[in-house]
């Protein structure tokens, strides 16, 4: 099976379920391709820095519906302390 690429962050690479939600929707892996590798680096820092697996997977949802809906970057988060 071919693994197909997709763009990471600046430090972070793209979890996998992170990853399997993007593929889900060809409209929310456009958005993720075309945002900048910064602004994806924070995506995956939110997604990834939160301690409970319904957090995570709440997370998860959000990229998904924000990125279809235009938003660029996360809301109402400090950022990336990782870069």
């Amino acid at each position: 099976m071919k693994r197909i690429e997709i763009a990471g962050g600046v430090v972070h690479t793209v979890p996998a379920d992170l990853r399997r939600a993007l593929f889900s929707s060809p409209r929310a892996l456009a958005a993720w391709e075309d945002i900048t590798p910064l602004a994806r680096n924070e995506w995956i820092c939110w997604v990834v820095s939160v301690k409970k697996k319904e957090t995570r997977i709440q997370h998860i949802r959000r990229v998904h519906t924000e990125l279809t809906e235009g938003k660029r970057r996360p809301c109402c988060w400090a950022g990336c302390t990782h870069r």
